[in-house]
């Protein structure tokens, strides 16, 4: 069974379905994972057990070889209900220190051009080098690294790793085509890498390197760097990487930072903090990312939360090079913040987002209400697009997304109450979980679109469009509407 990806595309042409092209800087592919907790009472086998498995309790090891970690470390890898994890090994205070790991452990675009293939990382993307430094080190028994590369998954539930059966439940999300957007652009990286490196380098890669093993990497960096660091846009910190997500954190403020060994030191640390009290023997959490939705948090981390806020639909509205006053529109979007393409996250239970009615109001100008577009309006049209401009635009803006919802919802095999029954019914794999999550999450949020704008067209007659505003500015029309006459 093949997937495929639904489109959204209606036939005013300004309204159009996402993709992947809407995050062209690869920083969006690098973020925190693991899987969401599941409440157990199954105890946590720690490091300090002989029950942890072998390649954890020599990496443990190699961390207290390097001075790392002690018998006095706040925290410990331990083997828990999401995999692997770390556990307090005493009381934890909020905000207090858990672990803190210093440069010349961390894996980072610095370390790849200070390895054996340095030479061949220059003109290459910082995430592709790590990719390859990762690759070429896993294959090297002697690497290193070793203790550290054992510990790594082989895979992760992000959707990316999916089978086309498994990809084939997620058909009409949007989830879907980001995904195949995501395994696309991976897959033009790789022919690239390879062509341009691999292939005149092979004696640098004797094991060679396959589509899969850049998959891996991928997953790698996509699952367990941390970003937004002092100085450091993408870095691997081991052990530290074990720390798992917790959707009861709300924030992800001062759970980690990079700061100075010491006062006669030039080395960095990288120092874990833990965001809340944590009792001896309970897992240290911190929250991944507070602004991801179910369908963003699948796509990178291979979880989804039961969150509401975490449901949410992307309007992709652009300006038509086809329009006649494409120039004008461009110029007035631009003056105010906005570019040819618009992305509006639409959130469960959450008003339009600021800019969206604006924005489309703008594109689907024209008629008679073109003469907004002309210049001596230029420095007034954003605030005058605050409000409806008139009955003929405000119900075509109404119609086009109405009718770009239903395209969306049709493209489901499944209705709302079909998915809910599913998830009640139990004894689902947990990918089948995850995408029926996710298929209810984007579908309620496409019936709360459709019913903001049908409302709307409910009220077009009762709405007070410019010419109206402008009359009564001008004194020509009273309150009630009436027309004012001079005798």
């Amino acid at each position: 069974m093949t997937a495929s990806v639904t489109s959204v595309t209606v036939a005013t042409g300004f309204l159009r379905s996402p993709s992947v092209s809407k995050s062209q800087n690869t920083s969006f592919l690098f973020t925190r994972q693991r899987i969401s907790p599941k409440k157990s009472s199954v105890r946590p086998i720690s490091a300090s057990t002989s029950e942890l498995p072998e390649n954890v309790r020599s990496f443990w090891k190699w961390l207290g070889d390097q001075g790392v970690v002690s018998g006095k470390s706040a925290a410990e890898p331990a083997v828990v209900p999401e995999g692997l994890g770390l556990v307090a090994r005493r009381d934890i205070g909020r905000n207090e220190v858990v672990l803190e790991i210093p440069k010349r452990l961390w894996i980072s675009p610095e370390t790849a051009a200070g390895s054996k293939i340095g030479a061949l990382c220059g003109g290459l993307k910082p995430w592709v080098s790590v990719a390859l430094f990762l690759i070429r080190e896993k294959y090297d028994e002697d690497s290193a690294w070793r203790v550290y590369l054992d510990v790594l998954p082989e895979s992760t539930d992000s959707t990316i790793f999916w089978s086309e059966e498994e990809l084939a439940e997620l058909k009409g999300t949007q989830l879907l085509s980001n995904t195949l957007g995501a395994k696309e652009y991976l897959e033009n990286e790789f022919s690239k890498l390879e062509q341009e490196i691999l292939k005149p380098n092979k004696d640098m890669f004797p094991s060679g390197i396959t589509l899969d093993d850049f998959m891996w990497a991928f997953g790698i960096l996509r699952s367990r760097a941390f970003s937004r660091l002092r100085g450091q846009d993408l870095v691997l910190i081991p052990l530290a990487d074990l720390i798992n997500h917790n959707p009861e954190i709300k924030t992800e403020d001062y759970a980690y930072e990079i700061k100075g060994a010491g006062l006669f030191s030039r080395d960095l640390l990288f120092s874990l903090k833990s965001p809340v009290y944590v009792k001896a023997g309970g897992q240290v959490y911190i929250q991944y990312d507070v602004n991801k939705s179910n369908a963003e948090l699948a796509l990178d981390y291979g979880f989804v939360e039961s969150n509401p806020n975490r449901n949410s639909y992307t309007l992709t509205i652009e300006i038509p090079e086809s329009d006649p006053f494409f120039g004008d529109k461009l110029d007035i979007a631009e003056t105010n913040g906005m570019a040819e393409t618009g992305y509006f996250d639409i959130v469960e239970g959450q008003s339009l987002p600021a800019g969206m009615l604006q924005y489309i109001r703008l594109v689907a100008l024209g008629g008679s209400d073109a003469f907004l577009l002309e210049s001596i309006f230029s420095n007034t049209i954003w605030g005058h697009l605050e409000l409806p401009v008139s009955r003929s635009n405000e119900e075509l803006i109404c119609r086009v997304v109405r009718d770009a919802c239903k395209s969306a919802l049709s493209g489901f095999a499944t209705t709302i109450e079909e998915d809910e029954k599913l998830l009640e019914e139990g004894k689902l794999d947990p990918r089948m979980e995850l995408a029926i999550k996710v298929r209810i999450g984007e579908k309620k949020v496409l019936q709360q679109i459709d019913q903001i704008f049908k409302d709307r067209e409910l009220e077009l007659d009762l709405l007070e469009y410019y010419q109206e505003r402008r009359l009564k500015d001008l004194g020509l029309v009273g309150e009630q509407g009436e027309i004012i006459f001079w005798e």
